[in-house]
């Protein structure tokens, strides 16, 4: 079956410094609780990679294409945004991808 989701799915992956890895879970965690109160947010996962912990990825699942706009006005991701800019070891890298399964409905 054809699907055209209007969902958008983006993984942001993020190296830390080192001696910023417990720093930057407190931080992204309260960040990701705070955004999954926003209506456009379907999810939004904090995953640290097993056999590097330095590096994170953010899985965030928006429910249409105008809500990662909406989600960079709020207070929460501004505080984030400047909180976790000193302990990143290179700029993150975001990659977009359409949802295929499961339906949109079921998120």
């Amino acid at each position: 079956m054809l699907h055209t989701a209007a969902m958008l799915v983006v993984h942001v992956h993020v190296h830390v410094k080192p001696e910023f890895v417990e720093a930057f879970k407190q931080a992204t965690t309260e960040n990701a609780a705070q955004s999954l109160q926003e209506p456009g947010v379907a999810r939004f996962d904090v995953v640290q990679q097993q056999d590097d912990p330095t590096r994170f990825v953010l899985v965030e699942a928006y429910r249409d294409e105008g809500a990662p706009a909406a989600h960079k006005q709020t207070a929460h991701y501004a505080k984030w945004r400047d909180a976790v800019a000193p302990m990143m070891a290179e700029p993150r890298r975001i990659v977009k991808y359409r949802n295929v399964f499961p339906e949109d409905n079921a998120w």
